[in-house]
């Protein structure tokens, strides 16, 4: 599995940026070439192809066509890609700048401001600004409106028809964090709302901030342990990218077991390596048999596409050769993969089976999914926080022209049973989340709500 990696975005509205300072590197017929071998991947590799309306998307294909040639630019053309990929609304689907324009697209920086924005129950909040600043723009401060357009019809119109997401909820949040995101010397009018309810405007332009320290600070460590109340332990396990983090984990395994109740913290593990996870898993469960996410890709066979091309639904009936023919002309057949299980032996020394609260929350992703499904089981589980991401898959790569890239999920993944994930989340067992009022008072209700919890087991 591979981190959900993010994907960057800039309001045409605000676009103050000189076309002859961007690169201008494609030809047309690079421009057809690239749009025309995503939607080639799409159609042969994308898994959750009949999720779509492909008749809408060929129509779109059709469109951009047009649209791809006209472009000023390469920046306006791989937006252009942008939009075609967020149709197919899938975060494990995606396609990425060139690093050429990469490099000049902020999406934080200000200058001599730093403003890191959250959807907080629909409303663009401030998080996080430069130290300098956190009198001036406390946490807590609303973006009411961008350029004079309410923040919430700014997005809509501006941000999130560039976003490629499998869940609702998950482009909100997106599309709020990207909602300043622009090329240097982009500017920007924003009406904000103290928490003290007072009005202030703010202009802005995207230029590189020399101010390095930021409130409150980031906190980005892969692994975190430390003791809380009633011999409870607190364990934040932040990526599955590094497998280091194993080596983390095992190494406090002989303080650890000492602990009567046990936190993992999943809230900020955007995924990485799905082994990585169930390694740590093993060490917390007696279980010996794991069993993950049950998979399945599409199966391409031309000589069973052209026959189905003669096959009616009726003359499947009792034909088994006949039904895969007729699946592979709707591009329905696919191929079941071997299911997902992992076993743990007498190498697995040390386990510690205690009441555990397992926090999760809409950044919780890809492999730490997985990580989920693997110990969905776990009766001294309880999920608490808000769904997951609900995005996870086998993203297939390929190369566009001027340096840029893209990826097609190419695998489903599913409940052993069969429930689905992708595109709903993993739901918590009990639901909490953080208000304005918390990021204000620097106050984490959802690990309060897990140790009070874990308290009563």
């Amino acid at each position: 599995m591979k981190k959900i990696l993010s994907i960057l975005l800039f309001s045409v509205f605000t676009f103050q940026f000189q076309a002859q300072e961007l690169p201008n590197t494609l030809s047309k017929t690079d421009k057809i070439y690239g749009l025309s071998k995503f939607w080639q991947e799409v159609n042969y590799n994308f898994i959750y192809l009949n999720d779509i309306d492909k008749e809408e998307w060929d129509k779109l294909y059709q469109k951009m066509l047009v649209d791809v040639q006209e472009t000023k630019n390469d920046y306006e053309y791989y937006r252009l890609l942008k939009k075609f990929c967020a149709f197919l609304k899938d975060g494990h689907t995606n396609v990425y700048y060139p690093e050429a324009i990469q490099e000049q697209n902020f999406t934080t920086y200000f200058g001599e401001y730093r403003i890191v924005l959250k959807n907080i129950q629909g409303k663009a909040i401030i998080v996080r600004v430069n130290k300098s600043k956190k009198d001036e723009l406390p946490i807590g401060t609303e973006i009411v409106k961008v350029n004079g357009i309410p923040s919430k019809e700014y997005r809509e119109k501006n941000v999130k028809p560039y976003m490629s997401s499998s869940t609702d909820y998950v482009l909100e949040d997106a599309s709020t964090l990207f909602m300043l995101q622009g090329l240097k010397g982009t500017e920007y009018e924003l009406e904000l709302k103290l928490p003290n309810g007072k009005t202030k405007m703010l202009h802005v332009v995207h230029e590189e901030t020399t101010e390095k320290e930021v409130y409150p600070p980031y906190d980005d460590k892969l692994f975190k342990f430390k003791w809380l109340k009633n011999k409870t332990a607190y364990v934040s396990l932040n990526s599955f990218n590094d497998p280091k983090i194993i080596e983390d984990f095992r190494a406090i395994l002989p303080d650890l077991k000492k602990a009567k109740k046990l936190i993992i913290d999943l809230r900020y593990n955007g995924g990485g390596n799905s082994t990585t996870g169930l390694e740590i898993l093993k060490h917390l469960s007696n279980d010996t048999i794991f069993y993950g996410s049950k998979t399945r890709t599409r199966m391409n066979l031309p000589a069973y596409k052209a026959w189905g091309g003669w096959v009616e639904p009726k003359d499947t009936v009792n034909n088994e050769r006949a039904k895969k023919w007729f699946l592979a002309a709707q591009d329905k057949l696919y191929f079941d993969m071997e299911d997902m299980v992992g076993t743990s032996g007498p190498n697995i020394k040390t386990r510690l089976v205690v009441p555990t609260a397992v926090l999760i929350g809409h950044n919780t992703a890809s492999a730490a999914e997985d990580f989920l499904i693997y110990a969905d089981n776990q009766k001294h589980f309880t999920k608490i926080g808000v769904p997951t991401n609900g995005s996870t898959g086998q993203p297939l790569f390929m190369k566009l022209p001027g340096g840029g890239q893209a990826r097609v999920c190419s695998k489903e993944d599913l409940y052993p049973d069969g429930r689905k994930f992708v595109g709903v989340g993993i739901q918590p067992d009990i639901v909490v989340e953080k208000t304005v009022e918390d990021f204000i008072n620097d106050e984490d209700p959802v690990l309060e709500y897990a140790v009070k919890y874990l308290k009563k087991q």
